[in-house]
Formats: C-alpha cells, structure tokens, sequence
C-alpha cells in the first residue's frame, strides 16, 4: 500500500523549510542514508506516533511575477494534487498577506484537507497573532515555531488526526512493478511493448491515487500487474514539464510495487534525477532493474554497454547487484527478456533462506573474517534468522548492536549473495541485542 503523501506550500521565507528539515530530520531512525546514491531532499518518509507518511517541501508561491515564479508555481501545484494533505504554513510575525490570501485560493480549489500553521510563534506573547489567519478558512490554525519545535508535536498530532483512512488492499499474488525514470525516456513506448504483444489482459483495477489505473496481463503463467500506468500516457500535463518533481509522481507507485524500473536514456546517460527517483526506491528497500533505452541510436553498442556498466558501478556503489538490461522500447526488443528478468528479481525478492543454511553462512563469514573494533567494542553474531521477505530481512543477533561496523554488514551481505542468486533484491540486515 502507497503511504500518504503530505504537502507543505507557502510563500517565500515563512520556514516551510526549516519545519520540512525538523520533521523529517528528527525523525532519521527510520530512514536510511544511501552511499553513493544523491537525493534532493525535497521529499522524505517520516514517521509520527508509529504513522508513516511521505513529506514533500515546495517553493515558495507570490503573486509578484519573480524569476521561475512560474516554474515553482507549477511545482507546487504538482504537490498538492498529489498530496493527500497539506500543510498550509503562514508566517506569524507579518501578519496575513495577499500571497497567503492567493495561495488559499488554490488550496480551496483543489479540495484538499488543508492544516493551517502559523509559524514563527515564539513566545505566549505572539500567539494572539494567529487570529487574523481565520479569514483564509482552513479552520482552527496551529501556532508552531519550526525554528524553536514549538508546536511540532500538536501539527503533527492534527497530521495524523486529518490523514484520509485508506484502505486495506486486497492482497494477490501477481508480481507488481513500476516504471521510474525522468520525463522522456520512453517509459510509455516501454508500457505499451509490454502489455500489447500477445497480452492478456486479466483486469483493471483503479488504482488509490486520482486517475490512475493498475493493468494486469499474463505471461509465462504468472499475473503481472504494471502500477499506477495512467500517468505514463498523459501528454502536454504539467508533470512532464516539471522535470524537478517528477519524482513526485512516482512515490505511490514504487509504494506499491514489489519491483521498480529505472528507465535511463542511453543517449543522455546517468543523470542526476536518475538518482533522485532510484534513492526512494532504495529507501523503499524495493527490488530493482535498470533499463537503458533507445540502444538503437547508438552506433558501437558492445563498447557502449562496457562504459555504461563500469559508470554505473562508479555512480551506484551499493547497487552491483542490479541487473542491467539494453533495449529500444521503440523497436520492441527485449519484451521476452524484460519480464523473464522481472519474474527472476521478484523469486529473489520473495526467497526463503534455511536458518540453519543461514547461520552456516555467518559462522563461517565471522571465522574467515573477524568482525573489527569498533566503538569500543567487537560485534559478535551468535544467531541468525530470516524474519521476513519482500526483501529478504535477516535478524542479526548480536552482543551490541553499536559495535558493528557498515563494511562488516556489508561483507556479511556479500556473503549471503555468494551463496544464493538474489538478483536485483537488496537484503535487510537487522541487528538485534541477544537478550
């Protein structure tokens, strides 16, 4: 199931910010920091009271016509249709404004669940100063300091509060994945290779977020279903012109997804915002294939794939176990190989380790190699056991958790890989204090 997106949108230098970074900040533990892997943090997953949810910042809005007010007009406007929330954050200190007056406007527009906060309420002396906010209409406002963390805790009680109820998604057994990548790599030309030769289509199921439609096919005996395809055949909207925030649109998808594929243009190459999308879905800890399209523009392919395999390695360290797959999507190559390669990093993605076989592994990963001081203090593993999939996640039992080391999980990691075929499917290695 997708988490709920909430929005915060303001005018210029109100702190959306500085509250968007305490948020998210303060709550890192369930986050994880990705090296080798860029990512704005225009988005984040954040959690409140055991709630998790996406939080996304935008620029600020202002009627005066400044340089790329429009462009982050547009932004904001990509936010908050996708947003299942917004904060709406005003500043406290100036006093309701014609920008704060416009930007109601548009929430009231778009009909979305709208939380009011005054920021810059610093002392008990300032909060008769959120009175005058009642004319824009958004109910009971919250007076909030992002600077001081004031109020942060009753924003986010009313967060969770006014979150839509979703729910529950009925549970099958086809394999779900998703199309990422930036605006114009071929994502469409891809879906329609995919589900037009010889497909079968089994149902269309409409999917949680507005207009979008989940389409499930046949192949190989198995149910395949392609999340959240609407908005991969929509021309001339504002998502594909915004090429920062095209991340935005593929948050629920990799949600729901058990598999996402990266689209990268052969002929651009790695970019930036390739980085930007793929980080959610490593942070999502789903499984992964990168495509690389429009191969057939490219005049020595073998030397090509050769460099492009060695600067992935250098631009996505953590991600070598990655399959990588050249095709035009135009040309409709690769179909067959393209969903043999799904079906594959899905078995591994659901694959069941003995705990015995397991602990074999880590017994003789600590013998040949010995876990290093660190902290003051060596990390001993005395037990193993695999305790879910989709990824495999593995718990970790250990003296102390603090005396161990990145490198050392990761070598314990590599370990596992050498011992089963997990293609494309991270491994979830939890530590545990041995009771």
């Amino acid at each position: 199931m997708s988490l709920p997106l909430v929005a915060i949108v303001g005018s210029p230098s109100v702190g959306k910010s500085t509250i968007f970074n305490r948020i998210v900040g303060e709550r890192k533990a369930i986050t994880e920091e990705i090296r080798g892997v860029t990512r704005d943090r225009i988005y984040h997953k954040t959690s409140w009271l055991t709630v998790p949810f996406n939080m996304v910042d935008t620029g600020g809005i202002e009627l005066e016509n400044r340089p790329f007010q429009e462009q982050i007009r547009m932004q904001a406007e990509v936010a908050i249709d996708e947003a299942d929330l917004v904060i709406f954050v005003v500043d406290g200190r100036i006093g309701l404004t014609d920008d704060d007056k416009f930007i109601a406007k548009m929430l009231h527009k778009a009909k979305k669940p709208t939380i009011l906060a005054v920021n810059k309420i610093d002392s008990l002396e300032q909060v008769n100063n959120i009175y005058e906010f009642y004319a824009l209409s958004f109910g009971d406002p919250i007076a909030i300091s992002g600077a001081h963390g004031i109020g942060i805790g009753d924003l986010l009680d009313r967060v969770i509060k006014e979150l839509p109820k979703k729910e529950e998604e009925e549970v099958n057994s086809s394999i779900s994945f998703c199309l990422i990548g930036r605006p114009n790599v071929g994502k469409s030309s891809l879906f329609n290779q995919l589900i037009q030769t010889d497909r079968v289509i089994v149902s269309s199921i409409e999917g949680t977020t507005r207009d979008a439609i989940d389409l499930s096919f046949e192949y190989n005996g198995d149910t395949f279903t392609i999340i959240d395809t609407a908005g991969l055949k929509k021309r001339g909207k504002i998502y594909e012109s915004v090429d920062k925030y095209a991340a935005l649109r593929a948050l629920r998808s990799i949600d729901k997804s058990d598999v996402a594929l990266l689209l990268i243009d052969a002929n651009e190459g790695i970019r930036e915002q390739d980085k930007h999308v793929v980080g959610y879905a490593i942070e999502a800890k789903k499984a992964i294939i990168v495509i690389i399209n429009k191969c057939d523009l490219i005049e020595d392919i073998n030397t090509f794939k050769k460099e492009f395999k060695e600067k992935f390695v250098t631009e996505f360290k953590f991600l070598d176990y990655v399959p990588l797959i050249f095709t035009s999507a135009m040309k409709f190559r690769n179909r067959k190989e393209i969903l043999d390669t799904i079906q594959k990093v899905y078995d591994s993605y659901t694959f069941d380790i003995k705990t015995s076989v397991l602990n074999e592994i880590i017994q003789e990963a600590q013998m040949m190699n010995e876990t290093p001081q660190f902290n003051g203090g060596r990390c001993k593993i005395y037990y193993a056991q695999q305790i879910a999939n989709k990824p495999v996640t593995i718990a970790l039992f250990v003296n102390d958790p603090k005396f161990m080391h990145f490198s050392y999980l990761r070598y314990i990691e590599n370990k596992i890989r050498d011992s089963f075929e997990l293609i494309g499917s991270p491994i979830n290695l939890v530590l545990r204090k041995r009771k």
